[in-house]
């Protein structure tokens, strides 16, 4: 019908809403336990515009962070939305972050996935973040719900100069249940892999960037995604701006 909203826009504005009274009233909390004065943060891992076979879309991937250096709230969130359709991917995450050693933060946190069409899914979170040797950037994370998973993730950024960046990611999802109603086989893996390069236009702040990014889902998973007739593969261009501030 004409001029009526999606459930899933109506729900991610819930959240937004619900994240950014959050991060506003996190200093006020903060200070109450006596934590150092706190400092604003705000950074896009993904900011773009994906070139598909099939479709198009947009993808983003941020996080917002209050805190200081001993404790940290950060919002963290990733979606994906058809061109023309709906959120295809929904992803909103709220942590309680805190340094463990010079390189390492870990979190807990509650997560929530609300794409279009599909259940609604929350988690409790528990996990590592940051820069491991080399000065690869790692996470890996457990969510705990009825339908458990495991992510890892891991990216570096390559300087061919002092403004042309290569960066390659690498994201892996392992299920430990199964998931009927999303099409999810427990042990039934998905993987995301990206390359992109990127130019720092002003002091890192803002950095163009052009790329591929590729998904494929494995074992019981693609075998339910073949049963539904989608594809278990899709490779897709990318041309994005990211931002940190």
């Amino acid at each position: 019908m004409s001029g009526t909203k999606p459930k899933g826009m109506n729900g991610m504005k819930q959240l937004i809403i619900g994240m950014l009274v959050g991060l506003v009233a996190a200093p006020a909390a903060m200070a109450d336990v006596g934590v150092p004065p706190t400092v604003w943060s705000f950074r896009t891992e993904k900011l773009e515009y994906r070139l598909g076979k099939k479709e198009n879309s947009l993808a983003w991937d941020f996080d917002a962070r209050v805190g200081g250096d001993e404790y940290r709230l950060v919002w963290k969130s990733e979606g994906l939305r058809i061109l023309g359709g709906g959120f295809a991917e929904l992803n909103n995450e709220l942590r309680f972050q805190k340094p463990i050693s010079a390189f390492f933060d870990t979190f807990v946190g509650v997560a929530a996935s609300t794409p279009d069409g599909e259940p609604q899914r929350y988690y409790g979170s528990l996990g590592v973040t940051g820069l491991a040797p080399q000065w690869f950037e790692v996470e890996g994370a457990l969510y705990v719900s009825k339908f458990p998973y495991i992510r890892a993730r891991a990216d570096y950024r390559a300087l061919i100069t002092n403004r042309l960046i290569l960066t390659p990611e690498v994201v892996l999802t392992m299920p430990l249940a199964d998931d009927p109603a999303r099409g999810i086989a427990a042990g039934g893996a998905s993987a995301e892999l990206g390359l992109r390069l990127g130019y720092d236009l002003i002091d890192r702040s803002v950095a163009p960037y052009i790329g591929l990014n590729y998904k494929r889902s494995f074992g019981g998973t693609a075998k339910l995604v073949r049963a539904s007739g989608g594809s278990v593969g899709e490779l897709t261009g990318v041309l994005g701006v990211n931002f940190f501030f």
